[in-house]
């Protein structure tokens, strides 16, 4: 197995008042050209918005963004004529395809909103965009790995996943302390990109606290050890 670490106090930093945001890998003003993706994942980010605030429209075309909502709620508003909102547990698909604008805003005037923005490459670029987004309710999760994103085309789970245009999987998991469990790597030849929410786990060795990353490739599944209750998301990539 060949693996690497990366720790959440060596992410990016983007400060821009009304956003806090942590970048895993390069993205706007942030470059490290050690760190430009995990195989088609390209971007990770940790965003903080403050109340009331939010990105305006801006355009994107030839990816597959998706967004994780962490804590609070967002507005999403595209091209398409797409206007929902994301709420705590929900996470959203957009392939981008020939091109598509949005925006998205915390709903709340009080409360921040924390999500996680990932763009994945596509597996095939002009295609049309598209929308969906689903609610994974935590009991779904609870120890055990509950996939949330699967490919185009693949028998996973039917209508019970949201698709993606790559051959990519998402999984996530509530793991209680003690527990042994082992992923296995959902297609031949792809890595495995974990990323954790909340606790403390240890794999192959290394140990991984709150949001920090670890990319691993060259294995077919891979053990991880609770240290102690933990949430985590497995982003499964074509390396």
């Amino acid at each position: 197995m060949k693996h690497v670490v990366h720790k959440a106090d060596s992410r990016g930093n983007a400060e821009h008042g009304w956003l806090h945001s942590r970048h895993t890998f390069s993205f706007a003003e942030y470059h490290d050209p050690q760190r430009m993706g995990f195989g088609a994942l390209r971007v990770l980010n940790d965003d903080m918005v403050t109340s009331g605030a939010g990105f305006g429209t801006h355009s994107h075309r030839d990816m597959e963004i998706i967004s994780v909502a962490v804590a609070g709620a967002m507005r999403h508003e595209d091209s398409m004529g797409n206007s929902y909102v994301i709420e705590q547990g929900e996470v959203q698909v957009m392939s981008a395809g020939t091109g598509v604008s949005h925006s998205e805003y915390n709903v709340s005037d009080t409360e921040p909103l924390n999500f996680l923005q990932i763009w994945i490459l596509p597996k095939l670029t002009g295609i049309e965009p598209r929308y969906a987004q689903k609610l994974f309710p935590a009991d779904g999760r609870d120890n055990e790995f509950q996939t949330a994103i699967a490919p185009d085309g693949s028998p996973d789970d039917g209508d019970a996943v949201l698709r993606i245009n790559q051959d990519a999987w998402f999984s996530f998991a509530d793991f209680t302390e003690g527990r042994k469990e082992t992923y296995k790597l959902k297609a031949k030849g792809n890595g495995a990109y974990v990323f954790l929410l909340e606790g403390q786990i240890e794999i192959s060795g290394e140990s991984l606290g709150r949001r920090d990353g670890m990319g691993i490739v060259e294995v077919d599944e891979f053990d991880i050890d609770m240290i102690t209750d933990c949430q985590l998301l497995i982003i499964d990539v074509p390396p």
